[in-house]
């Protein structure tokens, strides 16, 4: 492709991106202009419907307590023809009254121990209703049995006389009704006349504001959907997805105020409103539902009587969606009709710059076949006169540096030829790879130790690394990238035919010279004969140890076996059983089968059945264990635990660990105190129990003779328990610590390795 072809393409994409911003800011600016418009639609709309609500509440409240004076002249009616005992009232007098006052039913409501309730009505439905859930409206009860007065803030109050206005009833949630309730000391029930459904539903749909809403709808097409919104109990568990609640459906507890829920979507819209009460601005933002994309508007309103609740106004994102599109057909349009202008212009234009740059790139091709000689002759004034003499002056200067490179090849490749050399003569196997692991160049030593001639392995990547062992050499190579320094690991490879060589190996990165790696030299030692003689030296120093447990041993079974020879001896030359003498021996006796059972633990291999268990579950079965024990030396343990901690254990084994320990703790203890326990996760997925006691700690100079056969500072002790802990941690795959310090105590922490629930096979592991 020609560069004036080049030219003229690149300013038209210029262009190009100039227009494609410029449409995309256009874009971005008109949604959101839209959507700010619709927004303010929206929060003068909730203005609107807020204060319908608000006249209409007012109209409410002059018809409440309108109807709550009737209420109260029929009570007082009642109450001058009932008996003052309700015993002795009827409920056909009850039936009578009603019809008398004019009120739809009359009940009559006791106290109880810890309730109040309707114990006579001309309504069956009411009979039996308990008011101790009611919340206030249990409290006014209360009061007029006790003052034949309410004072609480809410509700209408007359002369011994109170009510609430309307409400749905407790007894037919479907229906509202409006109560009184009269007591004026004289009789030991509250009068309770009522108007049911069929009664006050004209007033009620007087009061809402759906009338309102239905003009702001008609007003606004875009607006889908209205509703007012209780936060305080919007999103309950009991709440369906239409907005309804059968546990919050009273006036002033459900969720749905007036109004409909449509395009509802519980959790998204109770975070919104969650935000709207917080801040106490309106909170907009776009929602699919039921595969209709709407903008959603909560806004919070302060409310006359106290607090705030939201109006929710839903809009349709289409009338926004179809402003925005043929705005957007319009901006690319104009946008096509300029690009198309700015392809020919710049064709033009790119053409007149090209020919002098012609000229140069024909010289330029030139002195790339190695003609120095040649010059450049453009008699320009211009950038292009300038570019004409600077090249004219880098024909000289690549002459020069030309003749100058050829003789540090010749250099570089002596040197290249002495390091080969040494390199070759290294006893230690290199190999270099580049960056995808192929192998570049390999020695005389690594053909050798690994059986791979130079011809076979260059340019292949090097297969040495067992399958077990890949994951680790890969983390070692993204750590080496990472710029991290990777220490040399003792590992083994294979060969070329298959066997295994213990090797050390080394790896480190080669970087160019702006730092980045280009490939990894790795250096491979034999080492199979510095591991033989160490394997040699481990059982050189497992047969010392053997020796020192059975002279332990033996020296430690010597004196109970001395004792039990003289007591037979005695026995034998008087011939009489001595009963203390028999206890003794039995006491040596068992001394001589704890000391051998113990060294079986250490000497003798046992079938454990490893499982998963919980930490937390072992330690409680121990501290169980030794808890009356530990209460009568006036000890107690204290035990903390972060959470399950799951290890693959022996069950019994880990508890004899445990076991130990707290004995010895609590042996430390004369004087009794506190053992505490702490059992928690490391971040390097292990499990950590840290046992600490309050005795008399261990001496600094006898620390390190900790867990040596036979040594114990216990006059009864053995000196194999510690022993036994440190082989049964090990055999866990875990390490045991001991920290102490005179007069402060001791610390024992053990770590074992966490497992995740169903991670582990189960399995017999030999001990």
């Amino acid at each position: 492709m020609s560069i004036k072809i080049k030219l003229s393409l690149v300013m038209s994409f210029s262009v190009l991106i100039i227009l494609g911003l410029n449409i995309a800011l256009s874009y971005y600016t008109t949604q959101e202009n839209l959507q700010q418009d619709s927004e303010k639609r929206a929060v003068s709309a909730a203005k609107q419907i807020a204060l319908a609500v608000e006249q209409n509440q007012n109209s409410t409240e002059s018809i409440k307590k309108q109807i709550s004076k009737n209420i109260w002249l029929a009570s007082i009616i009642a109450a001058n023809q009932l008996d003052p005992d309700i015993k002795n009232v009827t409920i056909e007098q009850l039936e009578q009254l009603s019809e008398e006052t004019g009120v739809t039913d009359i009940s009559l409501m006791i106290q109880t121990e810890d309730d109040i309730i309707v114990s006579k009505s001309s309504d069956p439905n009411e009979i039996g209703l308990s008011t101790k859930k009611m919340t206030y409206w249990y409290e006014a009860f209360k009061q007029l049995f006790a003052f034949n007065q309410v004072t609480i803030p809410q509700g209408i109050t007359y002369d011994h006389y109170w009510s609430d206005g309307f409400e749905y009833a407790t007894s037919d949630p479907d229906n509202i009704n409006i109560w009184g309730y009269y007591h004026d000391g004289e009789r030991n029930y509250i009068i309770n006349p009522f108007l049911n459904a069929s009664e006050v539903e004209d007033y009620v749909v007087f009061s809402s504001p759906d009338g309102m809403i239905e003009k702001v709808k008609d007003v606004n097409p875009s607006i889908l959907s209205i509703a007012g919104i209780n936060p305080s109990t919007f999103g309950q568990p009991s709440m369906a997805p239409d907005g309804t609640d059968e546990l919050n459906y009273k006036f002033g507890t459900r969720p749905i105020m007036f109004g409909s829920y449509e395009y509802g979507q519980i959790k998204e819209d109770g975070t919104a409103i969650h935000k709207a009460m917080e801040t106490g601005n309106n909170v907009s933002y776009v929602a699919n539902v039921d595969n209709k994309k709407v903008l959603k508007n909560m806004i919070p309103i302060p409310n006359p009587e106290g607090g705030s609740y939201i109006i929710s106004i839903i809009t349709d994102y289409q009338e926004i969606q179809g402003v925005i599109t043929e705005q957007l057909v319009s901006h690319i349009a104009v946008s096509l009709v300029l690009l198309e202008i700015v392809i020919f212009g710049s064709y033009l234009l790119a053409s007149a710059y090209t020919k002098p740059i012609q000229i140069v790139l024909s010289k330029v091709n030139e002195v790339a076949d190695g003609h120095f000689n040649i010059g450049l002759q453009l008699k320009r004034h211009d950038e292009l006169g300038q570019l004409s003499n600077g090249i004219n002056a880098m024909i000289r200067n690549l002459g020069h540096y030309t003749n100058r490179l050829k003789q540090m090849y010749e250099e570089n490749r002596a040197v290249k030829e002495h390091l080969e050399s040494v390199i070759n003569q290294t006893a230690d196997a290199i190999h270099i790879t580049d960056e995808n692991s192929n192998v570049i160049q390999v020695n005389r030593a690594f053909e050798q130790l690994y059986g791979w001639t130079s011809q076979e392995i260059v340019g292949k990547p090097l297969t040495n690394v067992p399958d077990e062992l890949i994951v680790e050499e890969k983390e070692r190579i993204q750590k080496l990238h990472e710029g991290r320094t990777v220490p040399y690991i003792e590992s083994y490879r294979l060969a070329k035919d298959g066997s295994r060589i213990e090797v050390s190996v080394s790896t480190a990165p080669i970087r160019d010279n702006e730092g980045r790696i280009t490939g990894f030299i790795s250096i491979s030692r034999d080492i199979t004969g510095r591991k033989q003689m160490e394997e040699m030296l481990r059982r050189s120093e497992k047969l010392t140890t053997v020796g020192q447990l059975a002279a332990g041993v033996a020296h430690e079974i010597r004196n109970p076996l001395t004792t039990l020879r003289g007591f037979i001896q005695l026995q034998q030359q008087t011939k009489k059983l001595n009963p203390r003498h028999i206890d003794l021996m039995l006491s040596e006796l068992d001394r001589i089968n704890l000391i051998v059972g113990e060294f079986l633990i250490l000497a003798k291999p046992q079938a454990v059945n490893f499982q998963q268990k919980d930490i937390r579950f072992i330690m409680g079965d121990v501290i169980s264990l030794l808890d009356s024990q530990a209460h009568m030396h006036g000890i107690e343990f204290d035990i903390e635990a972060e959470g399950p901690s799951i290890v693959h254990c022996g069950e019994n084994q880990l508890k004899q660990v445990f076991i130990n320990i707290l004995k010895n703790g609590m042996e430390a203890m004369p004087n009794g105190g506190t053992i505490r326990i702490a059992i928690s996760k490391t971040p390097d997925e292990q499990i950590r129990i840290q046992i600490t006691d309050q005795g008399i700690g261990i001496p600094e100079e006898i620390m390190h003779k900790l867990g040596e056969p036979f040594f114990t500072n216990k006059e009864t002790g053995t000196g194999l328990g510690l022993m036994v802990c440190q082989r049964l941690i090990q055999a866990h795959k875990g390490t045991m610590e001991i920290e102490s310090e005179k007069g402060k105590g001791t610390t024992v922490t053990i770590l074992l390795p966490e497992v995740e629930d169903g991670d582990t096979d189960l399995s017999d592991v030999v001990m």
